[in-house]
């Protein structure tokens, strides 16, 4: 992922799913949403899938939920981001129990 400031805040640019994906921290959802459009990019892709380290499960977190913001996304130990939790079930993973 790359960053960018751009509207006075931090922003991500990811790769979901082949497509590019603008991601921002909850406080600037609203300035994504214009930087994407901008740039013809998505910005409701904002549910983590992570891979638990001991068991190797493979679980969603939505925002909201209790270790949303502490969820970093590792591609590298194929860990991604989904824009719909049917997307995430799709794939085999099973959402965050907090």
């Amino acid at each position: 992922m790359s960053f960018f400031l751009k509207a006075g805040g931090l922003v991500g640019l990811a790769f979901v799913g082949g497509a590019a994906v603008a991601l921002a921290p909850p406080e600037l959802n609203d300035k994504a949403a214009d930087i994407a459009a901008a740039y013809g990019l998505r910005s409701d892709c904002v549910i983590k899938g992570n891979v638990s380290i001991g068991s190797r499960e493979k679980i969603y977190h939505v925002p909201g939920q209790e270790y949303y913001l502490a969820t970093n996304i590792r591609t590298k130990y194929g860990e991604r981001w989904f824009c719909t939790e049917a997307d995430a079930r799709a794939a085999g993973w099973r959402k965050a129990g907090r």
